[in-house]
Protein backbone atom coordinates (compact mmCIF):
# COMPACT_ATOMS: atom_id res chain seq x y z
CA UNK A 1 0.00 0.00 0.00
CA UNK A 2 1.24 3.47 -0.90
CA UNK A 3 2.20 5.60 2.13
CA UNK A 4 1.80 9.40 2.17
CA UNK A 5 2.38 12.08 4.77
CA UNK A 6 1.21 15.67 4.46
CA UNK A 7 0.28 18.69 6.51
CA UNK A 8 -3.34 18.82 5.37
CA UNK A 9 -5.52 16.21 3.68
CA UNK A 10 -8.62 17.58 1.98
CA UNK A 11 -11.36 15.02 1.34
CA UNK A 12 -13.37 16.21 -1.64
CA UNK A 13 -12.62 18.44 -4.61
CA UNK A 14 -15.80 20.47 -4.87
CA UNK A 15 -16.18 24.18 -4.14
CA UNK A 16 -15.26 23.89 -0.45
CA UNK A 17 -12.51 21.34 -1.02
CA UNK A 18 -10.72 23.31 -3.71
CA UNK A 19 -10.94 26.48 -1.60
CA UNK A 20 -9.54 24.56 1.39
CA UNK A 21 -6.64 23.26 -0.68
CA UNK A 22 -5.85 26.78 -1.92
CA UNK A 23 -6.02 28.24 1.59
CA UNK A 24 -3.81 25.50 3.05
CA UNK A 25 -1.15 25.82 0.37
CA UNK A 26 -1.23 29.62 0.59
CA UNK A 27 -0.53 29.24 4.33
CA UNK A 28 2.57 27.20 3.47
CA UNK A 29 1.19 23.72 4.12
CA UNK A 30 1.73 20.69 1.92
CA UNK A 31 -1.80 19.62 1.05
CA UNK A 32 -3.24 16.53 -0.59
CA UNK A 33 -6.68 16.36 -2.23
CA UNK A 34 -8.66 13.10 -2.18
CA UNK A 35 -11.48 12.90 -4.72
CA UNK A 36 -13.68 9.93 -5.57
CA UNK A 37 -15.67 11.71 -8.30
CA UNK A 38 -17.58 12.57 -10.25
CA UNK A 39 -15.74 15.87 -10.27
CA UNK A 40 -16.85 19.29 -11.35
CA UNK A 41 -18.57 20.56 -8.17
CA UNK A 42 -22.24 20.13 -7.33
CA UNK A 43 -22.96 23.68 -8.52
CA UNK A 44 -21.56 23.27 -12.02
CA UNK A 45 -22.52 19.64 -12.58
CA UNK A 46 -26.00 19.15 -11.11
CA UNK A 47 -26.93 22.31 -9.20
CA UNK A 48 -26.79 26.06 -9.75
CA UNK A 49 -25.67 26.16 -13.36
CA UNK A 50 -27.75 23.49 -15.18
CA UNK A 51 -30.84 24.57 -13.27
CA UNK A 52 -30.31 28.17 -14.39
CA UNK A 53 -29.90 27.01 -17.97
CA UNK A 54 -33.28 25.30 -17.76
CA UNK A 55 -34.80 28.36 -16.06
CA UNK A 56 -33.54 30.64 -18.85
CA UNK A 57 -35.09 28.41 -21.51
CA UNK A 58 -38.36 28.57 -19.57
CA UNK A 59 -38.12 32.35 -19.28
CA UNK A 60 -37.68 32.67 -23.05
CA UNK A 61 -40.80 30.57 -23.67
CA UNK A 62 -42.82 32.47 -21.08
CA UNK A 63 -41.77 35.89 -22.40
CA UNK A 64 -42.61 34.90 -25.96
CA UNK A 65 -46.10 33.77 -24.94
CA UNK A 66 -46.75 37.02 -23.08
CA UNK A 67 -45.16 39.50 -25.49
CA UNK A 68 -48.60 40.61 -26.66
CA UNK A 69 -48.99 42.89 -23.64
CA UNK A 70 -46.31 45.13 -25.20
CA UNK A 71 -47.98 45.09 -28.61
CA UNK A 72 -45.52 42.48 -29.87
CA UNK A 73 -47.00 39.35 -31.43
CA UNK A 74 -44.55 36.46 -31.32
CA UNK A 75 -46.89 33.86 -32.80
CA UNK A 76 -47.32 30.31 -31.59
CA UNK A 77 -44.57 29.18 -29.24
CA UNK A 78 -43.25 25.66 -29.79
CA UNK A 79 -40.83 24.14 -27.30
CA UNK A 80 -38.38 21.55 -28.64
CA UNK A 81 -37.71 19.59 -25.46
CA UNK A 82 -34.78 17.65 -26.90
CA UNK A 83 -33.11 20.88 -28.05
CA UNK A 84 -33.67 22.46 -24.64
CA UNK A 85 -31.96 19.58 -22.88
CA UNK A 86 -29.10 19.44 -25.41
CA UNK A 87 -28.31 23.11 -24.73
CA UNK A 88 -28.51 22.55 -20.99
CA UNK A 89 -26.01 19.69 -21.17
CA UNK A 90 -23.67 21.41 -23.63
CA UNK A 91 -23.25 24.56 -21.54
CA UNK A 92 -23.29 22.54 -18.30
CA UNK A 93 -20.37 20.52 -19.65
CA UNK A 94 -18.48 23.76 -20.39
CA UNK A 95 -18.94 24.90 -16.79
CA UNK A 96 -17.80 21.51 -15.48
CA UNK A 97 -14.78 21.54 -17.78
CA UNK A 98 -13.67 24.90 -16.39
CA UNK A 99 -13.85 23.49 -12.86
CA UNK A 100 -11.89 20.40 -13.88
CA UNK A 101 -9.26 22.64 -15.45
CA UNK A 102 -8.85 24.21 -12.01
CA UNK A 103 -8.45 20.77 -10.45
CA UNK A 104 -5.84 19.80 -13.04
CA UNK A 105 -3.58 22.61 -11.84
CA UNK A 106 -3.02 20.64 -8.63
CA UNK A 107 0.17 18.57 -9.06
CA UNK A 108 -0.52 14.90 -9.70
CA UNK A 109 1.51 13.83 -6.66
CA UNK A 110 -0.86 15.86 -4.46
CA UNK A 111 -4.03 14.23 -5.79
CA UNK A 112 -5.38 10.84 -4.72
CA UNK A 113 -8.36 9.18 -6.41
CA UNK A 114 -10.72 7.05 -4.36
CA UNK A 115 -12.95 6.90 -1.29
CA UNK A 116 -11.33 7.99 1.96
CA UNK A 117 -12.11 6.74 5.46
CA UNK A 118 -10.56 7.20 8.87
CA UNK A 119 -8.78 4.16 10.30
CA UNK A 120 -7.95 6.15 13.44
CA UNK A 121 -7.99 9.87 14.37
CA UNK A 122 -4.62 10.43 12.69
CA UNK A 123 -4.80 8.15 9.63
CA UNK A 124 -6.82 8.01 6.41
CA UNK A 125 -7.09 5.01 4.10
CA UNK A 126 -8.12 5.53 0.48
CA UNK A 127 -9.75 2.41 -0.97
CA UNK A 128 -7.16 -0.34 -0.62
CA UNK A 129 -4.24 1.47 -2.24
CA UNK A 130 -3.13 4.47 -0.15
CA UNK A 131 -2.58 5.24 3.53
CA UNK A 132 -2.25 8.94 4.42
CA UNK A 133 -0.96 10.37 7.69
CA UNK A 134 -1.93 14.08 7.72
CA UNK A 135 -1.32 16.76 10.30
CA UNK A 136 -4.94 17.87 9.86
CA UNK A 137 -7.96 16.93 7.77
CA UNK A 138 -10.62 18.97 6.00
CA UNK A 139 -13.85 17.10 5.28
CA UNK A 140 -15.46 18.61 2.19
CA UNK A 141 -17.33 15.62 0.81
CA UNK A 142 -20.42 17.49 -0.39
CA UNK A 143 -23.92 16.08 -0.47
CA UNK A 144 -26.17 13.73 -2.43
CA UNK A 145 -29.91 13.80 -3.17
CA UNK A 146 -32.16 11.95 -0.78
CA UNK A 147 -34.88 9.53 -1.87
CA UNK A 148 -38.05 9.77 0.25
CA UNK A 149 -39.14 6.42 1.67
CA UNK A 150 -42.43 6.19 -0.30
CA UNK A 151 -40.52 6.46 -3.59
CA UNK A 152 -38.15 3.58 -2.93
CA UNK A 153 -40.37 0.91 -4.53
CA UNK A 154 -40.08 2.83 -7.82
CA UNK A 155 -36.54 4.17 -7.35
CA UNK A 156 -35.55 3.19 -10.89
CA UNK A 157 -38.23 5.55 -12.24
CA UNK A 158 -37.43 8.52 -10.00
CA UNK A 159 -35.32 11.47 -11.13
CA UNK A 160 -33.06 13.43 -8.78
CA UNK A 161 -31.03 16.56 -9.39
CA UNK A 162 -28.15 14.20 -10.18
CA UNK A 163 -30.07 12.62 -13.08
CA UNK A 164 -32.66 15.18 -14.22
CA UNK A 165 -30.38 16.97 -16.66
CA UNK A 166 -29.51 13.72 -18.44
CA UNK A 167 -33.04 13.07 -19.76
CA UNK A 168 -33.29 13.18 -23.54
CA UNK A 169 -36.36 15.39 -23.71
CA UNK A 170 -39.03 16.96 -21.53
CA UNK A 171 -41.68 14.67 -20.04
CA UNK A 172 -45.38 15.19 -20.62
CA UNK A 173 -46.03 15.39 -16.88
CA UNK A 174 -43.92 15.64 -13.74
CA UNK A 175 -44.51 15.33 -10.01
CA UNK A 176 -41.96 17.24 -7.93
CA UNK A 177 -41.53 16.24 -4.28
CA UNK A 178 -40.12 19.14 -2.31
CA UNK A 179 -41.00 22.84 -2.52
CA UNK A 180 -37.61 24.09 -1.40
CA UNK A 181 -35.42 26.24 -3.62
CA UNK A 182 -34.52 23.46 -6.07
CA UNK A 183 -38.02 22.01 -6.27
CA UNK A 184 -39.60 25.43 -6.84
CA UNK A 185 -37.15 26.45 -9.53
CA UNK A 186 -37.39 23.23 -11.50
CA UNK A 187 -41.16 22.90 -11.12
CA UNK A 188 -41.81 26.37 -12.51
CA UNK A 189 -39.24 25.97 -15.29
CA UNK A 190 -40.76 22.69 -16.41
CA UNK A 191 -44.26 24.17 -16.31
CA UNK A 192 -43.23 27.12 -18.47
CA UNK A 193 -41.70 24.69 -20.94
CA UNK A 194 -45.06 22.98 -21.34
CA UNK A 195 -44.81 20.13 -18.81
CA UNK A 196 -47.85 19.46 -16.61
CA UNK A 197 -46.39 19.85 -13.11
CA UNK A 198 -47.68 18.99 -9.64
CA UNK A 199 -45.53 20.17 -6.72
CA UNK A 200 -46.01 18.45 -3.35
CA UNK A 201 -44.54 19.33 0.04
CA UNK A 202 -45.65 18.57 3.62
CA UNK A 203 -44.68 22.12 4.69
CA UNK A 204 -47.21 24.94 4.61
CA UNK A 205 -44.87 27.46 2.94
CA UNK A 206 -42.81 27.37 -0.25
CA UNK A 207 -39.07 27.84 -0.27
CA UNK A 208 -38.78 27.67 3.50
CA UNK A 209 -40.08 31.26 3.70
CA UNK A 210 -40.60 32.19 7.35
CA UNK A 211 -42.40 35.51 6.88
CA UNK A 212 -46.12 34.65 6.58
CA UNK A 213 -46.92 37.66 4.36
CA UNK A 214 -44.16 36.89 1.87
CA UNK A 215 -44.96 33.17 2.03
CA UNK A 216 -48.61 33.79 1.16
CA UNK A 217 -47.62 36.07 -1.72
CA UNK A 218 -45.16 33.48 -3.07
CA UNK A 219 -47.68 30.64 -2.86
CA UNK A 220 -50.27 32.70 -4.72
CA UNK A 221 -47.92 33.80 -7.49
CA UNK A 222 -46.23 30.44 -8.06
CA UNK A 223 -49.41 28.47 -7.52
CA UNK A 224 -50.98 30.31 -10.45
CA UNK A 225 -48.58 28.47 -12.79
CA UNK A 226 -48.28 25.02 -11.25
CA UNK A 227 -50.50 22.61 -9.34
CA UNK A 228 -49.14 23.47 -5.88
CA UNK A 229 -50.08 21.08 -3.06
CA UNK A 230 -48.71 22.40 0.24
CA UNK A 231 -49.29 20.32 3.36
CA UNK A 232 -49.20 17.19 1.18
CA UNK A 233 -47.43 14.05 2.37
CA UNK A 234 -46.81 11.40 -0.28
CA UNK A 235 -47.86 8.00 1.04
CA UNK A 236 -47.41 5.52 -1.82
CA UNK A 237 -45.73 5.26 -5.20
CA UNK A 238 -46.43 2.45 -7.67
CA UNK A 239 -45.41 1.77 -11.26
CA UNK A 240 -48.21 2.34 -13.75
CA UNK A 241 -47.45 1.77 -17.40
CA UNK A 242 -44.28 3.73 -18.14
CA UNK A 243 -45.04 6.21 -15.36
CA UNK A 244 -45.61 6.40 -11.62
CA UNK A 245 -48.84 6.69 -9.65
CA UNK A 246 -48.62 8.67 -6.40
CA UNK A 247 -51.07 8.99 -3.55
CA UNK A 248 -50.85 11.73 -0.94
CA UNK A 249 -52.61 13.04 2.12
CA UNK A 250 -53.15 16.73 2.90
CA UNK A 251 -52.92 18.22 6.38
CA UNK A 252 -56.72 18.51 6.30
CA UNK A 253 -56.97 14.74 5.93
CA UNK A 254 -58.08 15.01 2.31
CA UNK A 255 -56.41 12.50 0.01
CA UNK A 256 -55.23 12.91 -3.56
CA UNK A 257 -53.65 10.86 -6.29
CA UNK A 258 -52.19 11.24 -9.76
CA UNK A 259 -50.21 9.45 -12.44
CA UNK A 260 -47.11 11.12 -13.86
CA UNK A 261 -44.68 10.37 -16.66
CA UNK A 262 -41.78 11.22 -14.36
CA UNK A 263 -41.22 11.96 -10.68
CA UNK A 264 -38.49 14.29 -9.38
CA UNK A 265 -37.27 13.88 -5.80
CA UNK A 266 -36.17 17.35 -4.66
CA UNK A 267 -36.51 16.81 -0.92
CA UNK A 268 -33.01 17.79 0.11
CA UNK A 269 -29.37 16.74 -0.14
CA UNK A 270 -27.92 15.19 3.03
CA UNK A 271 -24.13 15.33 3.56
CA UNK A 272 -21.88 12.57 2.21
CA UNK A 273 -20.45 11.33 5.50
CA UNK A 274 -21.43 7.67 5.81
CA UNK A 275 -18.29 6.27 4.15
CA UNK A 276 -15.84 8.21 6.32
CA UNK A 277 -16.12 6.08 9.49
CA UNK A 278 -16.22 9.16 11.70
CA UNK A 279 -16.40 6.96 14.78
CA UNK A 280 -12.87 5.71 14.03
CA UNK A 281 -11.80 9.35 13.97
CA UNK A 282 -13.19 9.82 17.46
CA UNK A 283 -16.02 12.08 16.32
CA UNK A 284 -19.36 11.86 18.11
CA UNK A 285 -22.76 12.47 16.54
CA UNK A 286 -24.72 14.17 19.34
CA UNK A 287 -27.85 14.66 17.23
CA UNK A 288 -27.78 11.22 15.59
CA UNK A 289 -28.11 12.87 12.18
CA UNK A 290 -24.72 11.77 10.89
CA UNK A 291 -23.09 15.14 11.58
CA UNK A 292 -20.19 15.48 14.02
CA UNK A 293 -20.24 18.28 16.57
CA UNK A 294 -18.34 21.25 15.10
CA UNK A 295 -17.76 24.93 15.70
CA UNK A 296 -19.64 26.87 12.98
CA UNK A 297 -17.07 29.68 13.02
CA UNK A 298 -13.77 27.77 13.12
CA UNK A 299 -15.33 24.65 11.47
CA UNK A 300 -13.26 22.50 13.84
CA UNK A 301 -14.76 19.20 14.96
CA UNK A 302 -14.43 19.05 18.73
CA UNK A 303 -10.80 19.47 19.77
CA UNK A 304 -9.37 17.36 16.96
CA UNK A 305 -7.39 18.67 13.96
CA UNK A 306 -10.38 17.84 11.76
CA UNK A 307 -12.46 20.51 10.02
CA UNK A 308 -15.69 20.24 8.05
CA UNK A 309 -16.77 22.64 5.31
CA UNK A 310 -19.37 23.25 2.64
CA UNK A 311 -22.38 21.01 2.06
CA UNK A 312 -20.73 18.35 4.21
CA UNK A 313 -21.65 20.25 7.38
CA UNK A 314 -25.11 21.30 6.11
CA UNK A 315 -24.77 24.63 7.92
CA UNK A 316 -25.41 26.90 4.92
CA UNK A 317 -25.45 24.80 1.73
CA UNK A 318 -24.91 27.58 -0.82
CA UNK A 319 -21.86 28.15 -2.97
CA UNK A 320 -20.60 31.45 -1.57
CA UNK A 321 -20.69 30.00 1.96
CA UNK A 322 -19.03 26.76 0.82
CA UNK A 323 -16.18 28.71 -0.75
CA UNK A 324 -15.70 30.86 2.35
CA UNK A 325 -15.90 27.86 4.66
CA UNK A 326 -13.31 26.09 2.55
CA UNK A 327 -10.92 29.03 3.01
CA UNK A 328 -11.54 29.10 6.75
CA UNK A 329 -11.20 25.34 7.19
CA UNK A 330 -8.12 25.03 4.97
CA UNK A 331 -6.38 27.94 6.66
CA UNK A 332 -7.19 26.65 10.14
CA UNK A 333 -6.03 23.16 9.22
CA UNK A 334 -2.70 24.56 8.02
CA UNK A 335 -2.24 26.71 11.15
CA UNK A 336 -3.51 24.19 13.71
CA UNK A 337 -3.55 24.44 16.72
CA UNK A 338 -3.94 28.19 16.12
CA UNK A 339 -7.38 28.61 14.56
CA UNK A 340 -9.29 31.69 13.53
CA UNK A 341 -13.01 32.31 14.07
CA UNK A 342 -14.09 35.03 11.64
CA UNK A 343 -17.56 36.48 12.18
CA UNK A 344 -20.25 34.86 10.07
CA UNK A 345 -21.69 36.50 7.01
CA UNK A 346 -25.39 37.36 7.16
CA UNK A 347 -27.64 34.52 6.09
CA UNK A 348 -28.43 35.02 2.42
CA UNK A 349 -30.52 32.78 0.18
CA UNK A 350 -31.97 33.25 -3.28
CA UNK A 351 -34.53 31.26 -5.25
CA UNK A 352 -34.41 31.90 -8.99
CA UNK A 353 -38.08 31.51 -9.74
CA UNK A 354 -39.95 34.29 -11.55
CA UNK A 355 -40.54 36.37 -9.55
CA UNK A 356 -37.42 35.69 -7.51
CA UNK A 357 -37.42 35.03 -3.76
CA UNK A 358 -34.80 36.09 -1.21
CA UNK A 359 -34.16 35.98 2.52
CA UNK A 360 -31.40 38.05 4.11
CA UNK A 361 -30.11 38.27 7.67
CA UNK A 362 -32.35 37.32 10.56
CA UNK A 363 -35.30 35.18 9.59
CA UNK A 364 -38.78 36.28 10.55
CA UNK A 365 -39.76 35.09 14.01
CA UNK A 366 -43.14 35.98 15.54
CA UNK A 367 -41.64 36.53 18.99
CA UNK A 368 -38.73 38.69 17.84
CA UNK A 369 -40.95 40.56 15.39
CA UNK A 370 -42.94 42.04 18.26
CA UNK A 371 -40.00 44.32 18.92
CA UNK A 372 -39.02 44.90 15.29
CA UNK A 373 -39.94 47.76 13.04
CA UNK A 374 -41.12 46.30 9.71
CA UNK A 375 -41.11 48.27 6.48
CA UNK A 376 -43.16 46.92 3.61
CA UNK A 377 -43.74 47.71 -0.02
CA UNK A 378 -45.64 46.00 -2.82
CA UNK A 379 -44.37 45.73 -6.37
CA UNK A 380 -47.95 46.21 -7.61
CA UNK A 381 -47.45 49.99 -7.67
CA UNK A 382 -43.71 50.06 -8.38
CA UNK A 383 -43.03 52.10 -11.52
CA UNK A 384 -40.25 50.06 -13.12
CA UNK A 385 -41.99 46.77 -12.34
CA UNK A 386 -45.16 48.04 -14.03
CA UNK A 387 -43.18 49.13 -17.10
CA UNK A 388 -41.76 45.58 -17.30
CA UNK A 389 -45.21 44.02 -16.81
CA UNK A 390 -43.81 42.32 -13.70
CA UNK A 391 -45.68 44.25 -11.05
CA UNK A 392 -46.07 41.36 -8.61
CA UNK A 393 -44.36 40.77 -5.28
CA UNK A 394 -43.67 42.05 -1.81
CA UNK A 395 -40.70 43.34 0.20
CA UNK A 396 -40.56 43.16 4.00
CA UNK A 397 -37.59 44.77 5.76
CA UNK A 398 -36.84 44.17 9.47
CA UNK A 399 -35.12 46.60 11.81
CA UNK A 400 -34.42 47.05 15.50
CA UNK A 401 -36.23 49.95 17.25
CA UNK A 402 -33.15 52.15 16.75
CA UNK A 403 -33.45 51.67 12.98
CA UNK A 404 -30.61 49.16 12.55
CA UNK A 405 -31.46 46.85 9.66
CA UNK A 406 -31.33 43.17 10.63
CA UNK A 407 -32.98 41.30 7.78
CA UNK A 408 -35.53 41.09 5.00
CA UNK A 409 -37.70 38.72 3.01
CA UNK A 410 -38.85 39.52 -0.49
CA UNK A 411 -40.39 38.19 -3.67
CA UNK A 412 -40.39 40.19 -6.86
CA UNK A 413 -38.61 41.05 -10.11
CA UNK A 414 -34.85 41.58 -9.92
CA UNK A 415 -34.76 40.51 -6.28
CA UNK A 416 -31.30 38.95 -6.70
CA UNK A 417 -29.89 42.49 -7.01
CA UNK A 418 -32.00 44.06 -4.27
CA UNK A 419 -31.02 41.25 -1.91
CA UNK A 420 -27.33 41.95 -2.43
CA UNK A 421 -27.86 45.56 -1.38
CA UNK A 422 -29.72 44.38 1.70
CA UNK A 423 -27.01 41.84 2.58
CA UNK A 424 -24.37 44.58 2.57
CA UNK A 425 -26.58 46.81 4.73
CA UNK A 426 -27.11 44.06 7.30
CA UNK A 427 -23.45 43.05 7.36
CA UNK A 428 -22.29 46.64 7.79
CA UNK A 429 -24.84 47.32 10.52
CA UNK A 430 -26.49 50.18 8.66
CA UNK A 431 -29.52 51.95 10.03
CA UNK A 432 -32.41 52.82 7.75
CA UNK A 433 -31.14 56.41 7.66
CA UNK A 434 -27.66 55.29 6.57
CA UNK A 435 -29.18 53.09 3.86
CA UNK A 436 -31.27 55.97 2.51
CA UNK A 437 -28.23 58.25 2.38
CA UNK A 438 -27.15 56.41 -0.76
CA UNK A 439 -28.02 57.14 -4.42
CA UNK A 440 -31.04 55.36 -5.92
CA UNK A 441 -31.38 55.85 -9.64
CA UNK A 442 -34.80 56.43 -11.20
CA UNK A 443 -36.56 54.47 -12.55
CA UNK A 444 -35.17 51.21 -11.11
CA UNK A 445 -36.45 48.22 -9.18
CA UNK A 446 -34.09 49.26 -6.38
CA UNK A 447 -36.51 52.07 -5.61
CA UNK A 448 -38.91 49.42 -4.32
CA UNK A 449 -36.38 48.47 -1.64
CA UNK A 450 -35.80 52.16 -0.94
CA UNK A 451 -39.54 52.58 -0.27
CA UNK A 452 -39.59 49.69 2.22
CA UNK A 453 -36.58 51.09 4.07
CA UNK A 454 -38.21 54.55 4.09
CA UNK A 455 -41.15 53.02 5.93
CA UNK A 456 -38.71 51.84 8.63
CA UNK A 457 -37.01 55.24 8.78
CA UNK A 458 -40.31 57.06 9.25
CA UNK A 459 -41.03 55.00 12.36
CA UNK A 460 -37.52 55.23 13.83
CA UNK A 461 -36.87 58.93 13.32
CA UNK A 462 -34.42 58.36 10.49
CA UNK A 463 -35.96 60.50 7.77
CA UNK A 464 -34.65 63.89 6.74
Amino acid sequence: MRELTCDVAVIGAGTAGLAAYDAATKAGARAVVIERGPGGTTCARVGCMPSKLLIEAARAAHDARHAGVFGVEAGEVRVDGAAVMRRVRALRDDFVASVLDGLDRIPAEQRVAGTARFSDPATLVVDDHTRIVPGAVVIATGSSPSLPEPLRPVADRVLTTDTLFEIGTLPESLAVLGAGAVGLELAQAMSRLGVRVTLLDPAEAVGGIRDPEVAACAAALLGAEIDLRLGATVETATAEGDGVRLTWRLATGERGEGTFARVLAAAGRPPNLSDLDLAAAGLDDPEEDGLPDFNPRTLQCGTLPIFIAGDANHERPVLHEAQRQGWIAGGNAARFPQVEAPPPWPAFSLIFTHPQIAAIGRAFDPEAARDWVVGETSFADQGRARAMDRADGLIRVYAEPDGRLVGAAMIGPGVEHLAHLMAVAVQEGWTAATFLDRPFYHPTLEEGLQTAVKAVAERTGGTR
